[in-house]
């Protein structure tokens, strides 16, 4: 049976351009002015411009990127993720045919393509008039199988100018112009690294939403874009989203996994946390902020975010922090990326001043003004860790401005890299008992083993504390233990013991 429902790609000539604006504003709008249901999608790794989607629609933004994931992984993610809205609005990224190469491999444009979406080009207007139907024209003619079927015109200065650039645009192209989006004196989107500040840490975040909707009700044609989304093609049905079989789920028991989630750790791809409750998990929310011991939990999972702005909350957080190293070593399954990493290591500098951190890696963590590591990543497991086997290949991606400090020169990390930086050149993944941390994020879409690594992982522990329960050596306050020093849980091979 063939997929067909509404769904627009929204794309730009560049970054900045733009599309965020109106993707977010356009979702928006629909769901505000036009009662629609819609499901957002961000094209590429982008966890902040996701989360903006997210807050516009109501409803979690998935990421769809063809460098980290298959075209059936993505069919099947999208067919089974859209299907329970209306429609779907999907950003794009970078310019409209920017790929990893000069055939623009992984592009918006090869997305769109997949997808069968019509395109709707933003163009900044900014200082041009005619040139601009160049660009729309160079853009249809460079691949003609990419659908350009409209165009919204952001940045025009006045009446005078948005009547040559339509006119031009209309009768070179054959592409209507359904949106007109003035020069405006206030951002009320700020900006920080390359992108929008995280909706988190925005003090009116939904107000910024909803006017940015009302804006673009009366600058955009709501309704021609509709009748624009209805005209995608029909999708051949890939194989189901893949399911649990009922004796994996059932194998897999109703373990409990932490996520430490709040406005210093708030990158977390909606599909990683459906993946690990598919395989029959129960997600338990924690902020770091909060000043109580973690609660009893089978496995931990510490994302990405911005913990350099809040290190002064971290840092005074001696009770949660306590809490973290205290069930680390009694053998709690953590895994952690990029901003988690960097909470686990000793300290984090950042303007010439030290902030005290978890502690369970012996090593420094500063923050450099230029990205240390920025791209996808190819990596290998080359040693024992607690979450794949030894020779699992994964794709990420990374970005991030900090850079890891004093480590040893002989620390085995678990996985080489053929593409990207890492913590040091080449090499990502630092272990301590059954913690896994790295700077490379990881999409299950793309990664399977990673949700089964992780259920998998807190599965063995759960059944380890049972044991030893039995054995009286488990403290109720304070997980596995053993008298007078604990009893790590070890879950798979030798791990590296750091001393911090």
């Amino acid at each position: 049976m063939a997929f067909q429902k509404p769904r627009l790609v929204i794309a730009a000539l560049r970054g900045g351009s733009g599309k965020t604006i109106v993707s977010l504003g356009l979702t928006a709008a629909w769901r505000l002015h036009r009662g629609l249901n819609v499901i957002p999608f961000k094209k590429g790794p982008d966890y902040i411009d996701a989360g903006w989607l997210s807050l516009a629609a109501q409803t979690s933004c998935y990421n769809l990127d063809p460098f980290l994931m298959s075209s059936d992984a993505m069919l099947r993610s999208f067919v089974f993720r859209s299907s329970r809205g209306e429609g779907s609005v999907v950003e794009g990224n970078r310019g409209l045919y920017d790929g990893v190469d000069a055939d623009g491999s992984y592009s918006t444009a090869e997305l769109a393509k997949l997808l069968k979406a019509p395109v709707v080009l933003v163009i900044d207007a900014t200082k041009m008039t005619r040139t601009a139907a160049a660009l729309v024209l160079g853009c249809q003619h460079l691949d003609p199988h990419v659908h350009i079927a409209g165009v919204i015109l952001n940045q025009v200065a006045g009446k005078r100018h948005e009547k040559v650039l339509k006119g031009a645009i209309e009768r070179s192209c054959g592409v209507p112009v359904l949106g007109v989006v003035p020069k405006v004196a206030e951002n009320v989107f700020p900006e920080r690294h390359l992108g929008l500040v995280p909706p988190q840490e925005s003090r009116d975040a939904l107000s910024s939403v909803e006017f940015m909707a009302e804006k673009i009700r009366e600058w955009i044609d709501l309704d021609g874009l509709w009748k624009l989304a209805q005209t995608a093609g029909a999708l051949g049905c890939p194989l189901p989203e893949e399911k649990i079989s009922g004796s994996e789920r059932l194998s897999a028991g109703s373990v409990v996994i932490g996520v430490i989630k709040d406005s210093a750790f708030q990158f977390y791809y909606p599909e990683n946390l459906e993946a690990l409750r598919q395989m029959g998990a129960e997600i338990v929310e924690i902020s770091s902020f909060d000043r109580k011991p973690l609660p009893q939990l089978d496995a931990l999972y510490i994302g990405g975010g911005f913990p350099e702005t809040h290190l002064e909350n971290l840092a005074a957080n001696e009770v949660f922090k306590a809490s973290v190293r205290e069930q680390i070593e009694g053998g709690l399954p953590v895994y952690a990326e990029c901003g988690g990493l960097m909470f686990l290591c000793r300290g984090i500098t950042h303007r010439q001043k030290n902030h005290p951190m978890a502690g369970i890696f012996p090593f420094e963590v500063v923050l450099e003004k230029k990205p240390q590591g920025h791209g996808y990543a190819l990596l290998e497991c080359v040693n024992s860790n607690p979450f794949y086997p030894a020779g699992t290949l994964l794709k990420g991606h990374e970005f991030h401005y900090s850079r890891v400090v004093g480590h040893k020169p002989a620390y085995p990390f678990a996985f080489k890299m053929a593409k990207g930086h890492g913590i040091v050149e080449g090499w990502d993944g630092m272990c301590y008992k059954n913690v896994l941390a790295s700077y490379s994020h990881v999409h299950a879409v793309g990664n399977e083993q990673w949700a089964k690594g992780m259920v998998k992982a807190a599965r063995e522990f759960r059944q380890r504390k049972q044991e030893l329960s039995l054995m009286g050596d488990v403290d109720a306050e304070r997980g596995v233990i053993g008298t007078p020093r604990y009893l790590t849980v070890q879950l798979r091979g030798e791990f590296v013991h750091g001393n911090s």
